[in-house]
């Protein structure tokens, strides 16, 4: 057992979310864009000093509940990655069109898809805009 180490809680309090439609509309508005297979990753700068989530799920991606679970899944990933982050960003994350279009059945696909799997996609996503932006 180890005595006196203390681990940071990783939290996801409002103030670390995109909450209204005008915050939505400001990182669109920037059109730093980055794809792949799963995820569309959106950037702005803020002026918050830390990171901020935003996510979008469209009802191509199923009923509620996979939708849902999607979500779950897009803000665990940046939970457990705000500390690897760039500060003073916004991400809006969206799942990517072509994974919706080439799933016959989109909700066992979503029961098999790990929060690991999308935090490693937002990860790669992340490390590309870094080196695009500078």
């Amino acid at each position: 057992m180890i005595i006196g180490v203390t681990l940071k809680r990783l939290t996801l309090g409002k103030n670390k979310r995109l909450l209204s439609n005008s915050q939505f509309e400001d990182v669109l508005a920037r059109k730093l864009r980055f794809s792949n297979s799963l995820l569309t990753l959106y950037m702005a700068e803020n002026q918050c000093g830390y990171p901020r989530l935003g996510v979008s799920v469209g009802k191509a991606h199923g009923n509620s509940v996979v939708r849902n679970r999607l979500k779950r899944l897009l803000r665990e990933a940046f939970r457990l990655s705000q500390e690897q982050l760039p500060e003073s960003y916004d991400y809006l994350l969206m799942v990517s069109a072509k994974w919706s279009a080439k799933s016959e059945d989109i909700s066992k696909d979503v029961k098999l898809l790990k929060a690991g799997t999308i935090e490693k996609s937002f990860m790669q996503l992340v490390k590309k805009a870094g080196s695009e932006i500078g």
